[in-house]
């Protein structure tokens, strides 16, 4: 009997063991697909999340802005959009010129708004919105989900990547018309 149970024991283990590579190797599919169709270098997609990691840094080295801010920071092809609140334009200002200062930033979107700091229950609506956004793109046969980065804040939704003018506008499109989308900014580098 104690034979039996340590067997099932193992067996259930060994299984559990087996789902999590299942869903590791899954994660890496999708990874893989992501990368593969990027319109950005590997090289680049690297270089975008260090200014992320870089950027994140230095705005929380500066004890103001992370003790009264909320700035995010999204990075695609070295081109940086900041959102989120600070409670003044100096603190804006502030934040934007230390991600300028990153090294090999190209550009930096300001659209950091004067507030206090957006509460728990924004950010997730905010983060459905963004899901609700990207799972259309991605269901999409005229657009590529892939190269297009989808950020939310405050229901309006940020649209950046490396397309066409008419991926683009389709792309926005879809934005628009997804639920809960307040508004849509366009901020991609053209390829034609």
């Amino acid at each position: 009997m104690l034979k039996h149970y340590l067997r099932t024991i193992i067996i259930l283990s060994f299984m559990a063991l087996l789902h999590g590579c299942a869903v590791v190797a899954v994660t890496g599919v999708a990874a893989g697909a992501s990368v593969a169709s990027d319109n950005r270098t590997t090289g680049t997609v690297v270089e975008d999340q260090a200014i992320e990691i870089k950027s994140a840094q230095a705005i929380s080295a500066d004890r103001e802005l992370n003790d009264q801010a909320h700035i995010n920071t999204t990075s695609y092809n070295t081109v940086v959009l900041l959102t989120g609140e600070v409670p003044t334009e100096e603190l804006r200002r502030r934040a934007v010129e230390l991600v300028r200062n990153i090294p090999r930033v190209t550009h930096v979107h300001n659209e950091i708004t004067i507030a206090a700091p957006s509460s728990l229950m924004s950010r997730s609506s905010d983060t459905v919105i963004t899901s609700k956004v990207k799972t259309q793109l991605l269901a999409s046969k005229e657009v590529s989900g892939f190269n297009t980065k989808v950020v939310t804040e405050k229901g309006v939704v940020y649209l950046m990547g490396l397309s066409s003018r008419s991926q683009a506008d389709m792309a926005t499109d879809i934005a628009r018309t997804t639920g809960g989308v307040q508004k849509v900014v366009k901020l991609f580098q053209y390829t034609d």
